[in-house]
């Protein structure tokens, strides 16, 4: 029971994630779900360009990136997460496979996953890995 109540307390800490989805209605459904279990979403980012500059300005703990924007690929936010050591997941109805090989080894969910995948995956990349064990669902 005080497990329990340990992993929810740290459900509950004000992780800030990061969302860059293109459709409202998929990028709303991540936002309630990430908010479900306490943490804050920054965004949801439609653009790149916006997404490019919250990539570069916002602090957050995490993020949660559709591939495709549109016509553009999410990949130059990538870069700028990289750079900032800033671990995220891509989110897309593609198969790992879709993925360039530079990226196919990064944290990958295929739409449509359930809610407790995202925030499984959220919980791994924002814990360090002796409470990412207790804090996967």
């Amino acid at each position: 029971m005080a497990a329990t109540a340990e992993r929810g307390h740290r459900m509950r800490e004000k992780r800030r994630i990061l969302v860059v989805e293109d459709n409202v209605l998929v990028a709303t459904l991540f936002a309630e779900i990430l908010e479900s279990v306490g943490w804050q979403v920054v965004g949801p980012v439609a653009h790149l360009a916006t997404a490019l500059d919250a990539a570069a300005s916002e602090g957050f703990d995490a993020a949660v990136l559709d591939v495709n924007l549109g016509h553009q690929t999410v990949y130059p936010v990538v870069a700028v997460l990289d750079a900032r050591r800033v671990p995220f997941v891509f989110v897309t109805s593609y198969g790992r496979e879709a993925l360039p090989p530079l990226f196919c080894g990064r944290p990958h969910l295929s739409k449509p996953f359930a809610p407790a995948e995202l925030i499984g995956t959220v919980a791994r990349l924002t814990a360090p890995a002796a409470e990412a064990e207790a804090l996967a669902i």
